[in-house]
This record gives C-alpha cells, structure tokens and sequence, in this order.
C-alpha cells in the first residue's frame, strides 16, 4: 500500500515537472501573441518638435543672460525664445524680461514681445508693447526701449505713458541713467513735450 502511494506520487511529480514548464511556455505564447505591436508612426504625432523646421531655423528656448554692469548694476535678461536673425546679424528674442537691479537699491524691471540684442554695440532694443515697471512706483509703457548691457542704461524710442507718484505723465523720451552729480544714485527723466497731471496723494 505504502509503495503504491509512493509510486503515485512519484508518478505525479514527474508529470508536474513536464507539464508545468509547458503551461508557462503557453503563457508565454500567448502574451506574445496577443500583445499589440507597437506602430512607429504612431508616435509620431505626439512629437512636439520638428526636426527639419529646428534644422533651418536654429533657436535656444528660455535663454537666461545674467550679468553686471561696469557700474555694478545686476542685469538679468531672460526669454520664450531666441535665434539668429541672419548669420552675423543680431540675435532676436521673443517674450523678452529684464531686471536691472542698481547699487542704490533700486530695481527696474522691463517686459517686451519682442528685442533684438547686438554684442557690437553692447546693446538690446526691446519692442512689441514695451511695460517698465520701477521699485519706485512707476509704471511706464511705451512702443520701443534700448538698454544698455555694459552699464546702466534704458532709453525710450518713443512716446512714453507713464503713472507714479507724481500722478499722469506724457512725454517724448524717458531715460533712466547715472546721475552724474550724485555717484551711486540714478535718476529716471522725461523730456521733451512732457505732460503731467498731478494727483495729491489721499
């Protein structure tokens, strides 16, 4: 009786041994078959980058430029984009920020649609609806601002609408520079046709 038992399970572990590994190479076939072939193209479609289009037209996306002035002025520009004009042209940008932090304290910060930066002249011509904006409380818009990156140095190129804490202000130009007279200390001026409508503080 012993021996019978024995040779049963004897008999049952040896047709485990065959049949298991045969069960798993079904699974495995199985899982192969039916597993959905991955199509090449079908990927293609989530790319978010064109390669031939990256090919004529080089650009960086979000360039930093971080810098100091000869003055000791902390310039920071960044952008959603940047690329060549045209080879040996200036670089343009596009959603264009600078930050210009002065010794004295202050800070003046410029948002741009577009500018165009020239390593020639040490200089960066913002555009496309230019909004300056001053740790002073002033808030000026106008159409086209230059700024140098060698030293302190916004200049506007057109009409300038500015609010601050004089009130209202209509100008030809706005320059925000060294003031000569007083080393350390900058100054923000209007000139020409300036306007201002005087708001007393409540």
């Amino acid at each position: 009786m012993i021996m019978a038992r024995a040779d049963r399970h004897t008999r049952v572990v040896g047709w485990l041994k065959v049949a298991l590994p045969l069960a798993a190479l079904a699974i495995l076939s199985t899982l192969f078959l039916v597993a959905r072939r991955i199509d090449p193209e079908a990927a293609l479609p989530y790319a978010e980058v064109d390669v031939e289009d990256l090919a004529r037209e080089p650009r960086m996306t979000a360039p930093t430029y971080a810098g100091l002035t000869s003055d000791g002025a902390a310039l920071t520009l960044s952008a959603k984009e940047a690329r060549p004009v045209a080879e040996g042209a200036p670089a343009a940008a596009a959603g264009l920020r600078l930050a210009l932090d002065t010794p004295d304290g202050a800070r003046t910060e410029l948002v741009a649609g577009t500018a165009v930066m020239d390593d020639d002249t040490r200089e960066i011509v913002l555009s496309g609806g230019v909004v300056v904006t001053t740790s002073t409380g002033y808030r000026l818009e106008t159409t086209e601002v230059a700024a140098k990156l060698d030293r302190t140095g916004l200049e506007s190129r057109a009409p300038v609408v500015a609010t601050g804490p004089a009130g209202d202000i209509r100008a030809d130009r706005m320059v925000l520079s060294q003031d000569n007279q007083t080393p350390g200390s900058y100054v923000l001026v209007f000139n020409g046709g300036v306007q201002l409508v005087y708001q007393p503080g409540g």
